[in-house]
């Protein structure tokens, strides 16, 4: 990050091209500590604006007093508000060739969260607020390069509000998709988002999905919520009659999540200042609730620490006054080694506190994706020099490229497989993909298949079944690697969804022998569409069917199924 203040990748909300610069060494760097500095600050850096200058930083949430007294908050850990003043901006810097990791190990219990649900619970039902944004703090430890994290992150989640600010006491790095305002030349729009549902396995279940986000009256109405609030809130700044809301319910993929976002638009009264629109609108509402006075004291009750600049704003003042701010939802922070990454959802009476924490568990994968380096991979059998099922091993890896926006070169691909190919014998070809599209690929000596393999079932259930790192092959592997199997001369490990649904192994598919027909579990149950499962159900040999735990007495036969070693007929070890 040697010379690096900040780096602003935005999307222009109206259609325009994206504002993406790097700055380097400000002019000046602007600082709240206390509330009374806040408005004088937005007062400076519309100045700086008016003057041809760049503003770039951020409002921590706790910043929101200094706007509205009766607005409840914990002590801030950190400055209130940072902008940093540039004179024009540099070049975007060359990709980091370093790498970076983040080891995250604690983050709200289970327990905690189902009795704060409660405590909301009672409170909607007592008529005290409507809506509440109920978010918790993920703490890790960070090694490596902090501008090959910003990248892992935008690879993770691309487009959208992207910033990375480096204040010398933290780095902040947002890949927020979610719009707070833009306003310029008079008009101002927000767009809120409220609204997630996971991506699907296939292309049906992920439609499915879409479409059930758009018309689930628990979503729908949350969204209505946060737009009445923004209307309200806008109205405050606006020109009488010109608050609008020209859409709504518009579903948005991500790569992890759908998302749901409204647009309210109006023009702005004459003479309206930065610090004006600031007092009306922040924190956003999609990240407090309804009604915002009420929803942020029983924030304050149930989260035991300071939010920071996650749920409060980031943004850019252009010369002549464009203003962009996102709401830093997506958002790491790191202090030395230590990171923190808040994750929230909205909490309204229809909430269940199993949805919820389904869908917090979705809103991590951006992050997860981005802790750590990882690779795509295909495992394929050599046998006489011909790769079997290649071509569609290469299709499987180039729909995973796609999917985490890794670069692909079918004729490099090609070319690194055929560097190690091997005309006598049978060989077990390990293919990688890195995430800057560089191919590597090993043989080794594949043995003989055994006539017949033992399985063992999982003590409990992978609760990462729905993740991509279950839908894509991947060397991210820890998920499977704690199912290894632990007695001796078993195979392979069956596993099981939290709801209680036979997935997959973990190194290959399952077909059961169920009522006298061979099934294998739905991609929907969250495993790998394999290689080897998509012959048998092309050949008509087993077809899809949901299979429970509880269905297993009944099974009459088990097979393992996966490119490199065919059908391998199973037996189901009894647990010892």
């Amino acid at each position: 990050m040697e010379g690096i203040t900040a780096l602003i990748d935005f999307a222009d909300p109206r259609g325009g091209p994206r504002v993406r610069h790097a700055f380097g060494t400000p002019l000046q760097t602007l600082l709240a500590h206390t509330l009374a500095q806040v408005k004088p600050l937005l007062d400076a850096m519309q100045a700086a604006s008016a003057q041809g200058q760049w503003c770039v930083g951020y409002l921590r949430y706790e910043a929101a007093p200094a706007f509205d007294a009766a607005l409840t908050v914990h002590p801030a850990d950190g400055p209130l508000a940072w902008f940093a003043v540039f004179d024009a901006p540099l070049p975007w810097p060359e990709p980091a060739t370093a790498s970076a990791q983040i080891d995250w190990h604690s983050f709200i219990s289970r327990p905690d969260f189902d009795a704060a649900m409660d405590k909301l619970h009672q409170a909607i039902s007592a008529g005290d607020l409507y809506q509440v944004n109920l978010t918790a703090q993920m703490a890790g430890d960070f090694q490596g390069d902090p501008q090959a994290l910003f990248a892992a992150l935008q690879r993770a989640q691309p487009g959208g509000y992207a910033a990375l600010l480096d204040t010398g006491d933290a780095q902040i790095f947002s890949v927020s998709p979610e719009l707070f305002f833009d306003w310029r030349d008079g008009h101002i729009l927000a767009r809120p988002m409220k609204g997630t549902a996971r991506r699907g396995a296939d292309a049906q279940e992920d439609a499915a999905l879409a479409a059930s986000l758009r018309t689930s009256p628990k979503e729908r109405a949350e969204n209505v919520m946060v737009v009445d609030l923004l209307r309200n809130d806008i109205s405050r700044i606006a020109e009488p009659f010109s608050v609008q809301v020209p859409r709504l319910f518009h579903t948005e993929a991500l790569p992890t999540v759908w998302q749901m976002t409204s647009d309210v638009t109006a023009r702005t009264r004459p003479g309206c200042t930065l610090a004006e629109v600031f007092t009306a609108l922040f924190p956003c509402g999609s990240v407090t609730g309804a009604p915002k006075v009420q929803a942020m004291r029983m924030i304050h009750s149930l989260e035991p620490t300071a939010r920071g600049v996650y749920c409060g704003a980031i943004g850019v003042v252009q010369p002549g006054g464009a203003t962009t701010f996102n709401v830093p939802i997506r958002t790491v922070t790191l202090s030395g080694a230590e990171a923190r990454c808040g994750i929230g959802s909205g909490i309204t009476s229809d909430a269940q506190a199993e949805g919820e924490w389904q869908e917090w568990a979705a809103k991590q994968a951006f992050v997860q994706r981005a802790s750590a380096p990882f690779a795509l991979l295909e495992t394929l059998a050599m046998v006489g020099g011909s790769l079997r099922h290649r071509e569609a091993h290469l299709a499987r890896m180039q729909a995973a490229a796609a999917h985490f926006g890794t670069p692909w070169n079918l004729e490099h691909v090609h070319q690194t497989l055929q560097a190690i190919a091997r005309p006598q014998g049978a060989w077990r070809v390990r293919l990688l993909l890195d995430a800057q599209g560089q191919a590597t690929a090993e043989a080794y000596s594949l043995e003989a298949n055994p006539e017949r393999v033992r399985l063992q079932l999982a003590d409990h259930p992978l609760a990462e079944a729905h993740s991509e790192f279950v839908r894509f092959k991947t060397t991210r592997r820890g998920h499977y690697d704690a199912f290894a199997p632990t007695e001796p001369g078993v195979f392979d490990t069956l596993l099981w969804n939290t709801a209680g649904e036979i997935t997959e192994c973990t190194r290959g598919n399952i077909a059961l022998r169920l009522d006298g027909r061979w099934v294998t579990p739905p991609l929907a149950c969250g495993l790998l569409g394999g290689i080897g499962r998509d012959n048998a159900l092309q050949a008509g040999r087993m077809v899809e069917a949901v299979v429970r735990v509880s269905d297993l007495p009944r099974v009459e036969a088990l097979a393992f199924v996966n490119s490199l070693r065919g059908w391998l007929a199973a037996d189901l070890a009894t647990p010892t």
